[in-house]
């Protein structure tokens, strides 16, 4: 009773853990592009066995080019294409970048595969085996960066390891979704809209889930938790004005059924609203990394 409680401090308010070196612009791009192409290939596959052919024919172009641009931002952070195939040289089962080195190597042929027999109609059996074979993979290829970022010191993505899957496929699927509500009819976008739905629903509760089970992390509470950086700052404006877009693409997508315009408003709003929640939830992760207390304070409250 006669000893105050300690206030924490760093030596010399330096962080504790150093913060990745990973560019603003590339990382956060290789997470949306991946998680796009990824839905996509699903919504492919759905979408040619339901009928679909317009909207199969887009999402396969679409899965192929968004994962040939999030690999191209994943070799320039790396810095040259070689440490990209030094990455192939082993498979550890345990270390998420090595399994997703391997998703990408698997499934960028055959997501290749699918979309140029469908442009070209060239071997269509093959074609139809490579939609089915990218969309196997697909739904890996949407969350392993959350596997990824989560297996990080980074206090608040770590922590956030058990809904931030949940949120990457949440994400994904809402921008594959609105991606195919910008780029067809409302008459033959049912698979998308469909998915846009799902996708955006799941992605606001798992946020909701995350906020809430971090705003309650031990030590921190007064101040907000491991969920503070997702919640102030950039990252939190950001955020913010992914959930607002999300909620909005939502809306039109169950509006917008027969309205041409509100469906692509819709699908605007939801590819905006992805790539906002994956620079979002890297802004967060690096802030948590700066400030020390993120990382001390919830390990004495562990004890």
């Amino acid at each position: 009773m006669m000893v105050p409680d300690v206030e924490f401090t760093s030596y010399y308010g330096r962080p504790v853990i150093k913060e990745p070196v990973w560019e603003p612009v590339d990382v956060p791009s290789y997470l949306f592009l991946g998680g796009l192409a990824g839905a996509s290939s699903v919504l492919a596959a759905g979408s040619q066995l339901s009928g679909h052919r317009e909207l199969a024919r887009v999402a396969k172009v679409s899965a192929l080019g968004a994962i040939s641009l999030s690999a191209v931002a994943l070799i320039h952070d790396l810095g040259r294409p070689g440490r990209f195939f030094n990455m192939l040289r082993v498979f550890k089962p345990s270390s998420p970048m090595s399994v997703g080195s391997w998703l990408l190597a698997g499934y960028g042929p055959v997501a290749g595969a699918a979309a140029v027999s469908e442009v070209t109609g060239i071997l269509p059996p093959a074609g139809t085996a490579a939609t089915l074979g990218a969309a196997v993979l697909g739904p890996a290829i949407a969350t392993y960066t959350a596997a990824l970022i989560c297996d990080t010191a980074v206090p608040s993505w770590h922590e956030g390891y058990r809904e931030m899957p949940y949120l990457f496929a949440g994400s994904a699927s809402g921008a594959a979704g609105g991606l195919g509500l910008l780029a067809v009819r409302p008459a033959d976008a049912g698979p998308a809209r469909r998915l846009a739905v799902a996708g955006a629903s799941a992605e606001l509760v798992a946020r909701r889930l995350l906020i809430r089970r971090l705003s309650a992390t031990p030590g921190l509470e007064a101040s907000g938790g491991l969920a503070e950086p997702y919640e102030k700052g950039r990252a939190g404006a950001v955020l913010r004005a992914a959930e607002i877009l999300t909620v909005a693409g939502l809306a039109g997508a169950v509006l917008g059924r027969r309205r041409r315009v509100v469906s692509a408003l819709a699908g605007v709003s939801l590819l905006a609203a992805s790539a906002l929640t994956r620079y979002g939830v890297f802004e967060a992760g690096m802030a948590s990394a700066r400030d020390p207390k993120y990382t001390i304070v919830p390990q004495r409250g562990r004890n």
